[in-house]
Order: structure tokens, then C-alpha cells, then sequence
């Protein structure tokens, strides 16, 4: 074949600009509300916190949700695909600090940089949408919503021990606590006593659990729900102090130990510690152990390998069925988080119970049995028939259970309860940079919240906004200064901000309406859109966000604000991308920046190989080559679409065969097959993109051989148009130059059946996993037949030579490697 010399070099900025400033000239991707409704789609990439600039990590989220967008609307759907930012809380204040300027001038920074390469990378984005988490309205209906809660008794304040990160000197939830750090920072984590704003999640435990079986969730990710929410059911038990006028409330899941109880324990955080010590002479050591406890982070105290530690308090509980006494100990293994904070200490049935009685010297009383009479080595934790336990003796244990939670109903101190390990939600910060909460204290009053038409209650612009163990706000007495909205007497703000969780919980609402100014969106907007079609991001949101944005979805469906109860339909969640074997990081030197590869190779290629680099949902390794890769790919297709537009002749190439030609129109109706099933309702885009490389050699080859131009051009655009989701811009440029429109208005391509029918199938060979040729083989053959067939090919026997042919692997409908040695 004679050299082409292409006639217009590949220059991929320059064609990323030109489609760039098509779109945006004629608003391809902005959609209305008003869209028919069996046509809707709602794609939806997680918001990016806005402390610096894009990762590589952004570039694959929104890779993955584009290629979805793309997909859709041209199956005939009106895709709503927007943008915004997740501009306060910790990581933008943060950000802030360290680059030593204020908040609002660091993120504003940050968004322009974030939004500028959204548009370099070609993410087709309706960008009318777009909504900021810290423009004074977007707070004023996350205050809104604040208040809803708050009326229906589902917002509270109560003083309570919390996790206090002395890095970020803020508390936080027990969501953001990884092994008793921080999630952000890493630093150890310690407890406070704090008065602190709440959401009654908790209120909703079953609902959350129970809908999980409905959602088209990863099944990793409702699992980490299901734990997190961590349903239990047992006994409620109340235990009399014998020396107070007080009540203890424990949770048990096994009742029928109750007659083993030999002590209770209490959490060093137990509300109702400091007054049970007080004036015992154990009152100093008891403050002394919960001090050093304290300072321990909640994963060391939960390891059951540590030595179970603990102090007498100087009190004792009436057992409830006995009335005998039995001592009152804290004992730090006892974590605050869990049940009451309190456990009935059953050592003979319980291992880290046995460790604590061993260790300071408390009884221990077998009362379950093996079923044949025997007793067990101890601690025994198993199921049996109840002994030494009065009334119930020779009851099996799961009858024992419920008999007698039953008599400890009938004297009042017991019932039948249903427990979960979810707390609620603490939402208060003394940062800064947060969504003030709209609640105003007087002295008359008490607790006000500030009227809806008064929203927002804007967050005023301090100097000194670093943090201090309290908020920053305070120190703004001007603004903390107000008049009480129930009576106009003076009053004061309140001066904790909210979890930056709050604002993301409900962000996808107001993209349906971002320019409602009389609420945060109507019920038409929700109808038109709600749920989420289709939701993408981080799995390391399993708990966090996701949890809470159902939480929230579901509290203002109840309140009559929403239509749906679930704020997602599906969720992909995809995996990291590393460097080197190690997640990016700068201080390991391993970060890839987005800028500098679209730079050099342009934003196809970074797009395409992210997505190119293993299945989407798993992490993988960065690799220059592999990029490298993805570029040659598209020179490729660039150089085909030179050879075929530089040309007017019938035939390209050394000669017509009609066979040949039949073969590519195959091979196009193959990948358009291929492709279509990798992104219908998969996330295949690795093996997706794999075909359109096959298809690619496949023109090689008949560019070279010889084939028709209409054949080769209709097999050249059909890559184009099924290359848009994964690389928009050549996708666009070569469908133009081949046919003289826009692709992205085109209908996806389908495949012509009759090509698809085939006596015969065409395996790739490889050779020690390396590419050498293809081979025809009967479609039903055999994986048998299809491994002589291969090893009988001259093709194989050059290969192989006077190497031993040690194994012969058959993918099916795919490929074969013959491995050899």
C-alpha cells in the first residue's frame, strides 16, 4: 500500500477546543423539566470538595458518569447531568489555611479551577445547573431544611461526650472516626463533653435497614450499611442502684444469662458516671481510669486482644430477679457508641466479661449448660439449657431467653427490644467555615429558631477564622449579637456551623431547580427527575453521605416536601487509581496531574485511558505506557481517517475483494454488538474499548489488503460514534470529517443482525499473552477442537518452533493463549 502522508496533523488540543466551543455555543447539553417523562435520565457524579485542584481520581468519576450521559442521550434520553460544588466544612477550610488565604477567596479559586478543567476534559455538563454549597442560596434551604427537622423534633441539642479531633480542634461524627482517628488529619482522636446540635437518624434505623432490599446498590455497599446500622434484637433490662434513687439500662441479646450477671459496666463516658461515684471514697480513682481512658482511641479499646482493665465505683445494682447486689465497675472496653453504655457482666458466657472478672478478682457463675448435662469449659458463649438460673433450670436457652424477658416485663424492669448500633447524626462543628445554624438563644425564651422568611442566616466574613476549640463565630459579637425573634429582646446566635454532610445530603434536590428563590425545589421538579437514574462516586462514602442523604430524603417525604423515598435508583461506585502500587499522595512524590497529561497528550487520551485501565469499579495501577498506549490508538484512527478522506477512489488499497469487505462489515457489526452490551446497564468500559482497538487493526488490515470506501468509512465512523462516551471530541471530529455531522445528534448504531449471524467465529492468538494473528474457527466448536485447530495453524507452529507448548487457555468467543516454554 502506498504511504499516506496525513494532510492535517493530529492535534488533539486544537480539536478538544473546536468541539468544546460547539457545544458550548449551541447549549448541546443543557435539558428542561418539561422533557417527556418515559425520556428522562438522571445522571449524577458525587460533588467534589473544592480543596485544591482536580486529581486523577475526579477525572475517572466523571470519565465514568460522562460515558453514561453520552450513552443515554443517544438512546433517545434527555439527560439531566449536572455540576456543583461541595464548598464549606473541614477540607476547604483547611485548604484555606494552608494556602493562607480566606475560605471564601481559596474555594472560589478552587471552583474556577475545577470548573475550567471540567470544561478542558469535555464533561458534557449543564452548566445552568451548576450550585456552590456556600452561596448564601444554597445555605438558606439547607437552614430551611434544618428548621423542617427541627419542627419535627428530629434536630435536638444535648450535651453529650463526643469526638473531639485536636488537629482540626472540631468534633465529629462517629462516621468520620477510622480506627479512632480522624478520617481527615489522623490524629487521635479524644472525648469531650460538649453541648452539640443532633438529627434523630435513629428514628429511621428500621426504615434505613429495611429499604436497602429494594435499592440497585453494590452489595458491598449495603453491607457496610447493614452494619453500620447494626440491628440486634434481645432485651431491654433495668437495674435498680441499691445506694441511689437511679435506674441503669442495659442491652442484652442473651436473657437467658441474666441469673450469671455477676457485675455491671459502665462506659467511662456513661452520662450517669459522675454523679454515681460522687462521695465514694473510689470517686479519685474512678476519675483517674476515665481520664486514661479517654486519652485511648476507640479502636484500642476495642481490641480484643488488649488486657479488659476496670474499677469498682463504689456502687452497687439490685439484680433485678435475685435482688441480690452485684457491683457497679467501669471498664473501658465499654465504648459509649454501643447499646447504653452499659453491659450486664455475665463472665461465664462472655470472653472479655471472663477477662475483666479474672482481672480484678469478680465472681463468675455458669448458668447455661451443654444439652446433655455437661458443663462447658468456660467462657462458654453457646447456646445450652439454663442452670443455676431458679424457675428456668432444664430450659433450653432460646426458651429460657424468652421467658424470662417475659418476667422481667411483668415487674416492670424489662421488655423485648429491638437495638442498633447506629447513633444519631452529630452535625455541629466549631469551624468556621460552615452553614450557620439558624437558632437564636434568650434569656427568656430559651431556644429560638430564627423564622423562615429571615433565612439565610448569613455567615459573616471574620480575619481570624482559625480554629480555636470553639467556634470562631463567637469571637464575631456583632453578628452573635440579635434580637429574639418571640419576644425582640436581645438574644444571641448560635455559633456552631454544620457538618459539611448536611449541605452534600441533599445537593441532587436543587439541581432539579436551581433558581427556585420560594423554596429549595417544587414538587414538579421532583417529579420530573427524582431519583437519581444513575449515581456515581467513591465508595468511601458507603456510610457517610449516602446514609445520610437517604436519611434526609426520607425525613422530608414524610413531611410532605418530596415524592420518593430513596434519593438514588443505582449506584456504581468506582475504585482508586494508585501510582506505583501506593495511593497519590504528594509527600510520596507519586501524584499525576490531570493538567499535565491533557497537556501532552490532550483530554481523549486521559479520559480514555482511565477508563481503559482495568474494570472501573476495581482500583489500578497508573501507567505511562498504558497511556502511551490509548495515544497510539487514536493516531491510528486519525491516520485511517486521513487515508479515506484523501482519497476519492473507489477502492483503498492494492485491490477490491469482495470477501474482505464482508469481513469488515462483520467485524463493525461485531463491535457495535460488543460495545452496546458493555454499557448497557454494565459498566464494561475496559473490555468496551478493547473492541474498538479490534476494530481499529481490523481497518488496518483492510486498508492495507485493499478494501472498498464505503465499506472502510462506514467501519471507521461507526468507531467514531462508539468512541463518544469514552473520547467526545475525536469521536466528533473524525464522525464530521467521515460524514459531514454532528455525532452526539446521531442515534446509537445498531447492529445488522444478518452480519452477526456467522458459521464461523475469529479468536484472537495469543502467544505467552502476547498478540500474534487470529484464527476462524466453527462457531460451536469445542474448546477441544478449538485448541487443535489453533496448534495445528502454521501461525502457532512458527511461533512455537523448538519450544514445548506447555498449556492452551480458550477464552471463549474471544481468545487463545498458548503458553510456551
Amino acid at each position: 500500500m502506498t504511504e499516506v502522508t496525513p494532510s492535517t496533523p493530529f492535534d488533539p488540543r486544537a480539536i478538544e477546543r473546536r468541539w468544546q466551543q460547539v457545544w458550548l455555543e449551541e447549549r448541546s447539553w443543557e435539558v428542561s423539566n418539561s422533557q417527556p417523562a418515559d425520556k428522562r435520565a438522571y445522571v449524577l457524579e458525587m460533588l467534589p470538595y473544592t480543596s485544591g485542584e482536580p486529581h486523577v481520581g475526579h477525572l475517572k468519576n466523571y470519565s465514568v458518569g460522562d460515558a453514561v450521559a453520552h450513552f443515554l442521550r443517544r438512546q433517545g434520553y434527555y439527560v439531566l447531568h449536572p455540576m456543583g460544588f461541595d464548598a464549606f466544612g473541614l477540607p476547604a477550610e483547611n485548604h484555606a489555611i494552608r494556602t493562607h488565604k480566606h475560605p471564601r477567596i481559596s474555594t472560589d479559586e478552587s471552583i474556577a479551577s475545577f470548573r475550567e478543567q471540567f470544561r478542558q476534559w469535555g464533561v458534557s455538563i449543564d452548566w445552568t445547573r451548576e450550585i456552590s454549597t456556600h452561596q448564601p442560596s444554597y445555605y438558606r434551604w439547607t437552614q430551611w431544611i434544618f428548621l423542617q427537622l427541627y419542627k419535627h423534633n428530629l434536630a435536638y441539642r444535648k450535651r453529650s461526650a463526643v469526638n473531639w479531633c485536636p488537629q482540626d480542634a472540631t468534633v465529629l461524627a462517629n462516621e468520620q472516626v477510622v480506627d479512632g482517628h480522624c478520617e481527615r488529619c489522623g490524629s487521635l482522636v479524644e472525648l469531650k463533653q460538649l453541648e452539640q446540635w443532633f438529627f434523630r437518624i435513629t428514628d429511621y434505623a428500621e426504615r434505613l435497614l429495611r429499604d436497602l432490599d429494594g435499592l440497585d446498590w453494590p452489595e458491598h455497599v449495603k453491607t457496610m450499611q447493614r452494619a453500620w446500622i447494626g440491628r440486634s434484637e434481645g432485651a431491654g433490662v433495668t437495674f435498680k442502684v441499691a445506694e441511689q434513687p437511679r435506674e441503669i439500662r442495659v442491652f442484652t441479646t442473651r436473657p437467658d444469662t441474666l441469673y450469671g450477671v455477676t457485675f455491671l459496666a459502665l462506659s467511662p463516658e456513661h452520662p450517669d458516671l459522675d454523679k454515681l461515684t460522687e462521695g465514694t471514697p473510689q470517686e479519685a480513682a474512678v476519675r483517674e481510669y476515665v481520664n486514661a481512658a479517654r486519652r485511648a482511641g476507640h479502636a484500642e479499646r476495642g481490641n480484643d486482644d488488649r488486657p479488659k482493665t476496670g474499677v469498682f465505683t463504689g456502687r452497687h445494682a439490685v439484680h433485678p430477679l435475685t435482688e441480690q447486689k452485684i457491683p457497679i465497675v467501669v471498664a473501658d472496653y465499654v465504648l459509649m457508641e454501643y447499646g447504653t453504655g452499659a453491659i450486664m457482666g455475665v463472665p461465664a458466657h462472655d470472653e472479655r466479661d471472663y477477662q475483666l472478672a479474672r482481672a480484678i478478682d469478680l465472681p463468675i457463675r455458669p448458668v447455661i449448660a451443654l444439652d446433655g448435662g455437661d458443663t462447658p469449659e468456660l467462657p462458654f458463649s453457646g447456646r445450652g439449657t439454663a442452670v443455676n438460673s431458679g424457675e428456668f433450670d432444664g430450659t433450653p436457652s432460646r426458651e429460657a431467653a424468652s421467658a424470662i424477658t417475659e418476667r422481667l416485663a411483668g415487674l416492670g424492669q424489662g421488655e423485648s427490644v429491638v437495638s442498633y448500633k447506629l447513633r444519631d447524626w452529630l452535625l455541629s462543628r466549631q469551624r468556621y467555615w460552615g452553614c450557620p445554624i439558624p437558632i437564636v438563644y434568650c434569656d427568656g425564651c430559651g431556644l429560638v429558631p430564627v423564622p423562615e422568611e429571615e433565612l439565610p442566616v448569613h455567615l459573616p466574613d471574620i480575619e481570624d477564622y482559625a480554629p480555636k476549640g470553639k467556634s470562631p463565630l463567637a469571637a464575631a459579637e456583632d453578628w452573635v449579637r440579635t434580637s429574639c425573634p418571640k419576644c425582640g429582646g436581645e438574644a444571641r446566635r448560635e455559633t456552631d456551623t454544620m457538618d459539611t454532610f448536611v449541605d452534600s445530603s441533599w445537593y441532587y434536590l436543587r439541581y432539579c431547580d436551581p433558581d427556585n428563590d420560594s423554596a429549595p425545589f417544587s414538587q414538579e421538579a421532583m417529579r420530573a427527575w427524582m431519583p437519581v437514574d444513575q449515581y456515581i462516586g467513591g465508595v468511601e462514602h458507603a456510610i457517610l453521605h449516602l446514609l445520610y442523604s437517604r436519611f434526609l430524603v426520607k425525613a422530608l417525604a414524610d413531611f410532605g416536601h418530596l415524592p420518593v423515598q430513596e434519593p438514588f435508583g443505582k449506584l456504581f461506585t468506582q475504585g482508586m487509581i494508585t501510582k506505583d502500587g501506593a495511593k497519590m499522595s504528594k509527600s510520596k512524590g507519586n501524584v499525576v496531574s490531570p493538567r499535565t497529561i491533557i497537556e501532552k497528550y490532550g483530554a481523549d487520551t486521559a479520559r480514555c485511558y482511565v477508563l481503559f485501565m482495568g474494570p472501573p469499579e476495581q482500583g489500578a495501577d497508573w501507567s505511562d505506557e498504558g497511556l502511551e498506549g490509548v495515544h497510539r490508538f487514536f493516531r491510528r484512527v486519525w491516520r485511517y481517517t486521513d487515508e479515506i478522506t484523501g482519497t476519492g477512489a473507489e477502492v483503498i488499497g492494492r485491490a477490491e475483494d469482495p470477501e474482505r469487505d464482508l469481513a469488515l462489515r462483520r467485524r463493525t457489526a461485531w463491535a457495535i454488538n460488543k460495545v452496546t452490551e458493555d454499557m448497557s446497564g454494565k459498566f464494561a468500559f475496559n473490555t468496551a474499548i478493547a473492541a474498538l482497538m479490534t476494530l481499529s487493526n481490523d481497518c488496518s488490515k483492510a486498508l492495507q489488503d485493499g478494501i472498498r470506501r464505503e465499506t472502510v468509512t462506514e467501519a471507521v465512523s461507526t468507531l467514531a460514534s462508539l468512541l463518544l462516551p469514552f473520547a467526545p471530541h475525536l469521536a466528533s471530529e473524525v464522525y464530521h470529517r467521515l460524514t459531514g455531522k454532528q455525532v452526539w445528534k446521531e442515534p446509537w448504531p445498531v447492529a445488522d443482525e444478518s452480519l452477526l449471524q456467522t458459521e464461523t467465529i475469529e479468536l484472537i492468538v495469543q502467544v505467552n499473552a502476547k498478540t500474534r494473528g487470529r484464527v476462524s474457527v466453527p462457531a460451536g466448536a469445542s474448546e477441544d477442537d478449538i485448541r487443535k485447530t489453533v496448534r495445528a495453524t502454521s501461525l502457532i507452529q512458527r511461533e512455537v518452533g523448538d519450544r514445548t507448548v506447555k498449556r492452551i487457555i480458550v477464552v471463549p468467543g474471544r481468545l487463545v493463549n498458548v503458553l510456551v516454554g
